[in-house]
């Protein structure tokens, strides 16, 4: 995985998208961190691209964020236990 992720931005996309308040830009934002970690394959990342504002797209993000909320989560233990 990578450690260049900014966690504090996965954080607001997800929330913004979780809201219901992301632009388009900010869920493929969203989208395209998740791929770039690795969080998500090159094909769930190009089947929600080529899905465009079909109804399965939110279907897509919601399991995203499940993803992405594990991800912050992980990450967030492993900072607790770096200052133990």
């Amino acid at each position: 995985m990578s450690s260049n992720i900014n966690y504090e931005r996965l954080s607001l996309l997800g929330d913004k998208v979780k809201g219901g308040g992301a632009t388009k830009e900010e869920k493929d934002e969203f989208m395209w961190m998740l791929l770039q970690n690795r969080s998500i394959t090159q094909q769930q990342y190009n089947e929600y691209i080529n899905n465009g504002n079909k109804e399965n797209t939110e279907n897509i993000l919601q399991a995203a964020l499940a993803v992405g909320a594990v991800l912050i989560i992980g990450f967030l233990i492993g900072e607790l236990f770096k200052k133990k």
